[in-house]
């Protein structure tokens, strides 16, 4: 029986996807298709905030996972310790036998693993990328930073696909593309804020062209060659994003919806980062909803 402490957490969580680029798990969709891609979201999100530090030292997370009140006394190592335990935590879900997991959102996680007879590799990867995040800092091409998307996003799409029983090998290829033109949009709008936690997305190679320093990121407002470099980084993400678009193609009804609500959403924050003149130093350029279904129904325009 889940406790009244556990779900409030939980939900906790799940809140957060209001904050995303796009719908996680809009009301049209299959009320199954809901609840799995939530507990795939509330998974994600929380290995996340677990990278990022985002979580209060001894609290909650701490507690389901059998770590004791000593925790966080070391804020980087801590990080590591906790994504360790709960990718131990992850495991019992995929080994026959074991006790039930004890964090909430994986027991959560359980019945969509098992209706969808899903593998543990992409959210393997997820834990991969965050461990990851406390290692490298800065990415010194654009290849490296590929490489980082195929742990940090492109398994997403893989258990989007895995849920709505829609893979081959295909679709994933187009998905992987599109999950990794979100994850560069979601890097352009954080900038600043990942520099507050000492990380660059942006690859060193691309800095250096447009002639642009990391103290050049931490001003209040973009110069001439930060918005160059944006501009840049933009276009790549917008052609990942048009690349993906035959998996838009490729299906029907409120699937469909769906991928080009996953794309629209992609494009229209790009647009925002555009209007504001490729500033996103103040703060994250956001999408207003009416410009999120203007690109939705773009895509469907250009798929139908």
């Amino acid at each position: 029986m889940v406790s009244a402490e556990a779900d409030a957490h939980a939900r906790a969580v799940l809140a957060k996807a209001t904050r995303e680029n796009f719908p996680v798990a809009p009301g049209f969709l299959p009320r199954e298709w809901r609840y799995d891609l939530m507990a795939v979201y509330g998974y994600a999100r929380l290995v996340d905030d677990i990278g990022d530090g985002d979580l209060a030292p001894g609290g909650l997370d701490a507690k389901y996972l059998g770590l004791g009140p000593e925790w966080g006394s070391e804020p980087g190592a801590d990080r590591l310790a906790m994504l360790d335990a709960f990718e131990a935590d992850l495991c019992r879900l995929f080994e026959p036998g074991r006790p039930a997991p004890g964090h909430p959102l994986l027991r959560a996680l359980a019945p969509t693993v098992r209706r969808r007879k899903l593998t543990p590799e992409p959210f393997l990867a997820l834990i991969e990328a965050n461990r990851q995040d406390q290692k490298i800092r800065r990415y010194a091409d654009y290849a490296e930073l590929l490489g980082y998307c195929e742990l940090s996003a492109n398994p997403v799409g893989h258990l989007v696909l895995a849920i709505t029983g829609t893979v081959t090998p295909e679709r994933k290829r187009y998905a992987d593309d599109v999950c990794t033109g979100l994850q560069i949009v979601e890097h352009l709008q954080d900038v600043a804020e990942d520099l507050g936690r000492d990380r660059i997305y942006l690859p060193a190679e691309d800095m250096a062209r447009f002639h642009v320093s990391e103290s050049d990121l931490a001003a209040p407002s973009a110069n001439a060659s930060v918005r160059a470099l944006l501009a840049f980084e933009a276009d790549r993400a917008r052609a990942l994003l048009s690349s993906g678009d035959p998996l838009v193609a490729s299906v029907r009804g409120r699937l469909k919806l769906l991928l080009a609500g996953f794309t629209g959403g992609g494009r229209a924050v790009l647009r925002a980062i555009g209007r504001a003149g490729y500033d996103v130093l103040p703060g994250p350029p956001r999408a207003t909803t009416r410009g999120l279904l203007r690109e939705v129904a773009a895509t469907l325009r250009r798929e139908g």
